[in-house]
């Protein structure tokens, strides 16, 4: 049995877990994820645990890891959530949020307006700053490198909009 799969999934006060017919859905105070289970994965609540078994040492046994490791998110996102922090680096750029759509100015000739998806809530605590944060740490992760897409840090002078703690290796300019 793979090692990760092996070690439960703690569940902390609050968090409520529904095993039903191929699918887990974990409640807490943040909010509610669900997960499909892969074929011949099964899921057991413990007490105050979670454990992951298969019964196909074949084709199971490859879902059963991640499948431990998604539950594992799942609880950390519904207790006390994700969030990514991004930076804007350069003259003149700009974020804030609108309503549901962050507004960004990053050096076009137009301003880019990207819409907040649903389950996800944008911060721009100061105009070179933006804070994702949610509930599923996959799409928290997406929505971060889409923004992040718009406009990516450029080798030279390193420009556009980075991760918090990304580092750019800038590259050598022109030489006479």
């Amino acid at each position: 049995m793979s090692r990760i799969a092996k070690a439960p999934v703690p569940l902390p006060q609050g968090v409520t877990v529904t095993v039903g017919d191929g699918n887990v859905t974990v409640k807490g105070t943040k909010g509610t994820l669900s997960l499909p289970l892969a074929t011949g994965v099964s899921v057991v609540q413990a007490e105050k645990r979670l454990e992951v078994s298969y019964n196909d040492p074949v084709t199971a046994r490859m879902h059963a890891g991640s499948t431990r490791a998604h539950l594992a998110n799942m609880v950390h996102g519904v207790t006390k959530g994700y969030e990514k922090k991004l930076e804007l680096v350069g003259v003149g750029f700009r974020a804030q949020v609108q309503g549901k759509t962050l507004n960004l100015t990053l050096g076009f000739s137009h301003p880019v307006n990207f819409p907040v998806p649903e389950g996800i809530t944008i911060e721009t605590p100061s105009q070179t700053e933006i804070v994702v944060k949610g509930v599923d740490v996959q799409q928290v992760g997406q929505v971060a490198a889409e923004i992040r897409d718009i406009r990516p840090p450029e080798p030279y002078k390193g420009k556009g909009v980075r991760y918090a703690n990304e580092q750019i290796s800038l590259k050598e300019g022109k030489k006479k």
